[in-house]
């Protein structure tokens, strides 16, 4: 008999209050040794642009994850149940040399893969992208990039610091980490610096599918042009919360109307079903300028579905004969 992997305590008998303040309750990863999937924290605001926090993100997202549960009737999967999914706890990062950090960020997320299969990493501001990727790139090659954000994120330097929360891209461009012919920003919108900001990242060979077009067009629309631009390849999602609209995650540190919802982010990342993921990040928590938790809630549930994602790569559920994905699954949507 297969034994199932540890996870976490059930709440109908230690309160969701109590356990562990790991993310979902789940078990360290020193304790189960190895794991398919971790979520590792990295708690580190000193590349931003304007408001900081984001340093206490992990331990916010971690929070509000204290509500997730088994099954994800969304996907029809148990994204701990599959497989071991661990709590990789925090990377020491430095918080006052820029260059340093990315040094860290890059040598905990190697340290991670040693005992796990597969990171999603919870920040701290955007600038950790670089490490990850190139962390992950080391394992799998040059990756698709599907990145969720209302900002670009390829701007060369920000007063002549080349590692900040607008530059990750332009430096993953630079060191050869990422397949750019499947590579594709989502959920774009906001004022610029000038018009040059688009056409030297459509020149980098970025595809943008914006707000408006996802709210003119739907979700279905936007899901078929992601998968279309990715392939077959291995897929780094990385997801900025500001994505959403402030009215959905007020807790960013450089927030810009007329996003995304929460709802619309779940839809289309459950539309990656069956995509060959490589590692994840959720960034831009700042909890001082969160209220009532919606933003920490909502990188948790983001979390959740990456995790549903790759428990869906080791238990996958087929493809209904309609194009919907998941209908057999009770209650999947």
């Amino acid at each position: 008999m297969t034994e199932l992997p540890a996870g976490p305590p059930d709440a109908r008998a230690v309160p969701r209050f109590a356990g562990p303040d790991t993310f979902a309750r789940l078990p360290r990863l020193a304790d189960v040794n190895s794991a398919a999937v971790a979520v590792l924290g990295v708690p580190f605001d000193s590349g931003v642009s304007y408001r900081p926090g984001a340093r206490f993100g992990p331990a916010s997202v971690r929070a509000g994850s204290k509500l997730l549960r088994p099954y994800h009737p969304g996907l029809g999967v148990e994204p701990w149940n599959v497989h071991q999914v661990a709590d990789a706890g925090d990377v020491a990062v430095n918080p006052f040399d820029l260059a340093e950090a990315v040094s860290q960020v890059e040598a905990g997320a190697r340290s991670a893969l040693t005992a796990a299969g597969h990171l999603i990493a919870v920040g701290g501001d955007h600038t950790i992208a670089l490490p990850l990727l190139r962390a992950t790139a080391e394992r799998h090659g040059p990756v698709a990039l599907i990145h969720f954000d209302a900002h670009l994120d390829t701007w060369d330097t920000y007063f002549g610091a080349p590692y900040t929360h607008g530059t990750p891209f332009r430096r993953a461009v630079e060191e050869g980490l990422l397949a750019l012919e499947c590579s594709a920003h989502v959920g774009v919108r906001g004022p610029l610096y000038s018009a040059a900001d688009l056409s030297e990242d459509r020149g980098l060979g970025f595809a943008t599918v914006s707000t408006a077009e996802l709210a003119r067009r739907g979700v279905d629309e936007a899901v078929d042009r992601i998968r279309q631009r990715v392939g077959n390849r291995p897929v780094y999602v990385s997801v900025d919360i500001d994505v959403l609209d402030p009215a959905h995650a007020p807790g960013t540190g450089t927030p810009e109307p007329g996003g995304l919802t929460t709802r619309e982010l779940q839809l289309i990342l459950r539309g990656l079903d069956g995509v060959r993921l490589a590692g994840a990040d959720v960034v831009e928590v700042s909890p001082p300028y969160d209220h009532a938790e919606l933003t920490a809630l909502a990188a948790a549930n983001v979390v959740y579905e990456l995790l549903g994602l790759f428990a869906l790569a080791d238990a996958p559920s087929p493809r209904s004969a309609d194009g919907a994905w998941n209908q057999a699954a009770p209650g999947a949507t």
